[in-house]
């Protein structure tokens, strides 16, 4: 859709534009819940990090230092955020590429004791339950309860391919760039995500004791990580203290990302009318300074962790979290849906699309049941005899509960109208703007050192 309609706030301006004004503006707020509750995660996860090498700093003073610098980096200029999103994003790549080239080595052998452990942790000889472990209940039902946690747990990571489409509004000939960009990210996510799941499942059992105690317990930093204490098992001095620092990185560079995405989604809202208007003023830079605070705002949760056990409170948020990217992607399925069948009833052939799916529109269905379904799936821990607790219920099912009442408020108080196919406009006046601009472009190169990095990297 945004590569034939490449807009700004994509997600909230085709929910109105095809399905109900009312569907965009619940698209809409929850994606910023979505976006803005990714920071306190991210901000509790970094003070996890710095402890594995001091616990001497108070909790209170890393969060606080944590959210001025995200507050310096997005308040004066995107260009600060560009800039230093490169540098740190890079740190994400390293460190994904070492660790699955540290797995690959060490399994034959090229480790300091020389054991040669191959696929040793998939063995139900050696590991009890291997490879598929059972959780709650035994036998079939508790291998599927297993896989079902997993899952679960999956769906947290899912985020990423849809972020490009936010860039839509921005982006040098779109139409072109786009397609190559989302089947570039789509193609090496799979990859990291493969290939790094099938590494952590290599270098060390899902049983070990450490790791169920870092997880269990929050053990700081990257002791917690399954590649540390792989590491600490093969005797491999520094690489922990390595692995450490780019996770520092990795977990700084998400939330200051978070922190961009949900005050531009929130600054969207308010230019459309959907929040007040007061939250769409920028100061002489260009910086939705009322959004980016609004953002900030909610990144005090992270000083739950005060009086929290940190782990708790990461599995708050991951709960929260999604729920809400998983409702966000079945309101993008449906939403797709409807874009499908108004084409279809205009008699406008998919051939016009600059990218195009396959296997449409059952893979359209396929999204929004699956997403839609295991957005409930989330939280069933809870409903276990003896498992309830109120703030895991809350997370899991708060944007649950929150979404058809955001939609009737709006259906009610501005009588918005349900789309039909036959008149759908395919925003047709900023179609125009894009063939026009596409017509009259004279390309240019890259003038900072990323913009350069990023074209022979990626393009």
């Amino acid at each position: 859709m945004v590569t034939w309609m490449p807009i700004a706030s994509p997600f909230v301006r085709f929910a109105d534009g095809f399905v109900d004004p009312a569907l965009g503006f619940c698209a809409g707020i929850n994606f910023f819940v979505f976006e803005a509750a990714l920071i306190p995660f991210e901000v509790t996860a970094f003070n996890l990090v710095l402890q594995f090498w001091t616990d001497k700093i108070p909790i209170a003073a890393v969060i606080a230092f944590v959210l001025v610098c995200y507050a310096l980096i997005n308040l004066f200029t995107v260009g600060w955020y560009g800039e230093s999103e490169f540098w740190l994003s890079m740190g994400k790549v390293i460190l994904a590429t070492g660790l699955i080239i540290f797995t690959f080595i060490t399994m034959v052998g090229g480790n300091p004791l020389q054991d040669v452990y191959g696929f040793r942790n998939w063995d139900p000889s050696k590991v009890p339950g291997a490879p598929f472990a059972e959780t709650i209940k035994t036998g079939s039902l508790g291998r599927f309860l297993g896989f079902l946690t997993c899952l679960i747990q999956a769906s947290f990571t899912i985020a990423g391919p849809d972020y490009v489409s936010m860039t839509a509004g921005e982006a040098v000939l779109p139409r072109k760039t786009l397609p190559r960009a989302f089947n570039s990210v789509f193609y090496r996510l799979t990859t990291f995500f493969v290939l790094g799941s099938l590494a952590i499942g290599i270098v060390v059992p899902y049983n070990d004791p450490a790791l169920l105690h870092a997880i269990s317990g929050a053990k700081p930093g990257a002791g917690s990580s399954p590649y540390v204490i792989a590491m600490e098992r093969l005797r491999i001095p520094v690489l922990p203290h390595i692995v450490n620092a780019l996770i520092m990185t990795a977990v700084f560079s998400a939330g200051n990302s978070y922190v961009y995405c949900s005050s531009r989604t929130l600054f969207g809202l308010a230019l459309e009318g959907k929040v007040p208007r007061f939250l769409a003023r920028c100061n002489g830079n260009g910086v939705p300074i009322y959004c980016v605070a609004a953002s900030l705002a909610i990144a005090l949760l992270s000083f739950l962790q005060v009086s929290n056990n940190a782990a708790v409170v990461l599995k708050w948020f991951v709960n929260l979290v999604t729920a809400s990217q998983l409702l966000n992607y079945a309101i993008i399925s449906f939403t797709y849906l409807k874009f499908y069948y108004a084409m279809k009833a205009q008699g406008i052939s998919r051939e016009r699309l600059p990218h195009r799916t396959f296997w449409q529109p059952f893979c359209g269905y396929y999204a929004f049941t699956g997403t839609f379904i295991m957005a409930f799936v989330g939280g069933w821990t809870v409903f276990l005899p003896g498992n309830w607790d109120i703030p895991t219920f809350l997370f899991s099912y708060t944007m649950l509960g929150l979404a058809p009442v955001l939609f009737v408020f709006w259906k009610v108080v501005h009588r918005s109208k349900w789309r039909r196919p036959e008149d759908v406009t395919f925003f047709y006046k900023e179609r125009e703007q894009i063939d026009l601009y596409e017509e009259t472009y004279v390309p240019q190169g890259p003038s900072t050192v990323y913009g350069k990095v990023a074209e022979f990297l990626f393009v």
